[in-house]
């Protein structure tokens, strides 16, 4: 290595001494860099190896050399290392006192040394009843350490064993999780689990493990393992389903086994309904994950059994409803915003499309008062938190998030509302319908009554949803159902010219850029290299823009970027508007990511138990050392997560495009280089500037802007929704 030399090359020696401070621990991979107190020696050895875990008070025995870094000096560079529990008082209660021990932190260690000293170890796992003697320890706090101390011991178990064979330990605790106790045994007795039933686990980690167990490449276990995987990562790309041959040479390519042996865990697949095949006249043939086809074609179904029905609005003169809903909003609706609304009251299934400035939520509230006014009981929902929060404000009438709508049973693992158990409602309000999923489409039409109507809102031409599938497009583009296609823009909404260039950029054309100094809610900031774009953004971000428009940084201003990754990606962005952004010294490291007390974070998984769901942005509001935990307020409610659930959360003053989905912010800085090209695309541009409410920044070259707005998104979604619902005979 060029960046060190050594200083002898003996034979491994052995060094061994009490961890004073961890400087770093990579989660991922166990690569630590410690200072430990060693006999023999005045000043703390710097010690380089790999644990699965450590914390200051053990006990650490290498096997080594000396190196000297150039960057660094002097370091002992350990080829093996174990930990060991400490055995002096002082490493005991720097032990306990580390945060590793819920319910015991600097103050209680001290306590507890005190009172029990080197027996403290065998109080808490044999007798923990003492530690009530103990001031301050009660009942509850007694039971929170014994447990925490148990679950410690397993996890760290299950980290060694990973790493054993090869494997990051980041995700120890979610396996003790989701297997307790038995998870070791569970994950010998088949490795692929992991990557079905472990969140960040994907089957490349589980097929490291399975080989590392004897698994044989060959094996059908591995094989059926590796086909589900072929899928699942096509998901990721957006499509419900995939070529049976396309399919066989991507897990052929993967798995480097024979042909016949992946048909065979095809074959496997589809006569245990974990797959599915579907066959178009054609004769061309598609190989689903089950529960994908499933939620496609009962889809389509259930939306041709509701649109057969009569509405429940009673029958009215829908041209004078209209002219009374007028009077009532104080607004005179445009031709087709009159059309919409007589057909809102007639059909049970429509959709209403358009972009910015058009008049979807002045056409959703006249909706709203006719409805009203027939004692319609009218349910309004949408797949984000603050898209259900804008409905609720543009409309005055409550509104929820689907997740919250349907009601998540973490003890049957399901939603509480379906078809057996449906929700109460005469019309579903469905807004930012661009956002469905086929998944989640399935689960919210599947528990209205088959007797409600309901009113699908979106922009058609943003991003499509996140996960499989392309709902409202395929609804609009079967042309079964009616659609209101608005593309007025307003006199009002034509004043602001990220309305106006929203329209430029949907129609292919380059926004629209005033002088410098000039009036307007879009600008571009022009930056010709990456570095230079890096540091005029964390200018306007941080001074500019603040100083100018009198936005908040954080709680105003929200980075929206094509990508995660790379000088310009979300995770870099991140990291750099946090330093000048947060200054806070309370803060905790897991997964590679510094959790500062108040952060700007975004959770970005759905988690049931704890009612939050991808995409929601909140607050660090507290933070507990000696539990290990903190706490983050999303909209005034606090959610308390364990250190280890932090993979769940990432800093969000940047955040990717995609997961600005549904959302609205007061101001929007984009960076927009020619590094991001293979992300640059015409929806991708539309749907960040469509975030901004009162302002827009671009950072970057116009070259980048270019790119974006003439590329359209070639990459069309693999579905059959649209082909179902105009072949509703084939079910």
């Amino acid at each position: 290595m060029l960046n060190q030399v050594q200083t002898h090359a003996a034979p491994a020696e052995p060094l061994s001494g009490t961890v004073e401070r961890v400087t770093f621990h990579s989660d991922e991979s166990g690569f630590c860099v410690l200072k430990v107190k060693c006999r023999g020696h005045r000043e703390l050895v710097t010690m380089v190896g790999s644990l699965p875990n450590v914390v200051p008070g053990e006990l650490v025995e290498g096997a080594g050399e000396w190196i000297v870094n150039r960057e660094h000096g002097r370091q002992f560079q350990a080829k093996s290392l174990k930990t060991l529990p400490p055995d002096s008082l002082a490493g005991i209660e720097k032990y306990l006192g580390s945060g590793l021990i819920k319910g015991i932190g600097p103050v209680y260690a001290s306590k507890l040394v005190k009172k029990f000293g080197k027996e403290i170890f065998e109080v808490i796992e044999s007798n923990s009843a003492l530690l009530e003697s103990c001031e301050g320890i009660g009942r509850v706090r007694r039971l929170r350490i014994k447990e925490s101390w148990k679950e410690t011991r397993s996890v760290r178990s299950i980290m060694a064993f990973l790493m054993a064979h090869g494997v990051s330990t980041a995700r120890a605790f979610r396996i003790y999780k989701t297997y307790g106790e038995q998870a070791i045994v569970t994950v010998q007795a088949d490795p692929y689990c992991l990557c079905r039933d472990i969140h960040g686990i994907g089957f490349l980690t589980a097929d490291k493990i399975a080989q590392n167990l004897g698994v044989e490449l060959t094996s059908d276990v591995r094989a059926r393992a590796g086909v589900e995987f072929v899928l699942n990562e096509i998901t990721h790309e957006g499509h419900c389903a995939y070529p049976r041959e396309q399919l066989i040479e991507q897990a052929e390519g993967i798995l480097q086994i024979p042909r016949e042996i992946i048909e065979n865990a095809i074959q496997y697949g589809l006569e245990n309904r974990r797959l599915t095949l579907h066959e178009d006249p054609g004769g061309e043939r598609f190989i689903y994950l089950a529960v994908l086809h499933d939620a496609e074609v009962m889809l389509a179904s259930r939306l041709h059994a509701m649109a057969a029905g009569t509405h429940p609005c009673p029958e009215m003169d829908a041209a004078k409803a209209v002219t009374w809903a007028e009077g009532k909003i104080g607004i005179q609706l445009a031709e087709a915003q009159r059309r919409a609304v007589e057909q809102a009251v007639h059909s049970k299934v429509m959709v209403i499309t358009g972009g910015p400035g058009v008049g979807k939520t002045t056409l959703i509230n006249a909706v709203l008062k006719i409805l009203h006014a027939k004692k319609m009981r009218v349910q309004l929902c949408a797949p984000t938190g603050r898209a259900a929060k804008r409905m609720a404000e543009t409309t005055g009438c409550t509104a929820k998030t689907i997740h919250r709508l349907l009601a998540y049973d973490g003890s049957k693992g399901a939603f509480r509302f379906n078809e057996t158990n449906p929700l109460e409602g005469d019309v579903f309000i469905v807004d930012e319908s661009s956002m469905l999923d086929i998944y989640l489409a399935w689960q919210l039409v599947r528990a209205i009554p088959v007797r409600s109507a309901i009113i699908l809102v979106g922009d058609v031409n943003q991003l499509p949803s996140v996960g499989p599938g392309s709902v409202l497009k395929d609804i609009i583009t079967s042309d079964v159902f009616p659609v209101c296609r608005l593309n007025h823009v307003f006199r009002q909404a034509a004043r602001s010219d990220i309305i106006m260039n929203a329209h430029r950029i949907n129609e292919g054309q380059i926004p629209y850029l005033k002088e410098k100094g000039a009036d307007s809610d879009f600008f571009m900031a022009e930056a010709d290299d990456p570095e230079h774009c890096l540091q005029t953004l964390c200018k306007l971000v941080c001074e500019a823009i603040p100083a100018k428009f009198g936005f908040d940084p954080v709680e105003e201003i929200q980075v929206l970027t094509p990508m995660r990754k790379g000088l310009l990606g979300a995770q870099n962005l991140n990291t750099t508007l946090q330093q000048k952004l947060n200054r806070s010294d309370r803060a905790v490291e897991r997964f590679g990511v510094r959790y500062a007390l108040g952060d700007k974070v975004m959770q970005i998984e759905n988690n049931y138990d704890k009612d939050v769901f991808n995409g929601d942005i909140g607050r660090i509001t507290a933070m507990d050392e000696a539990n290990g935990e903190l706490t983050v307020s999303f909209d005034g409610t606090p959610v308390v997560y364990d250190v280890q659930e932090l993979d769940e959360l990432v800093t969000s003053y940047a955040i990717t495009i995609h997961k600005s989905q549904g959302s609205e912010y007061p101001c929007v800085v984009i960076p927009l280089h020619t590094q991001h090209f293979i992300m640059l695309q015409r929806n991708l541009l539309y749907t960040a500037v469509t975030r901004g409410r009162k302002l827009v920044v671009l950072v970057g070259t116009k070259k980048a802007m270019a790119i974006a707005v003439n590329r359209q998104d070639a990459h069309r979604r693999i579905t059959r929704l649209d082909f179902r619902l105009k072949r509703e005979e084939l079910f």
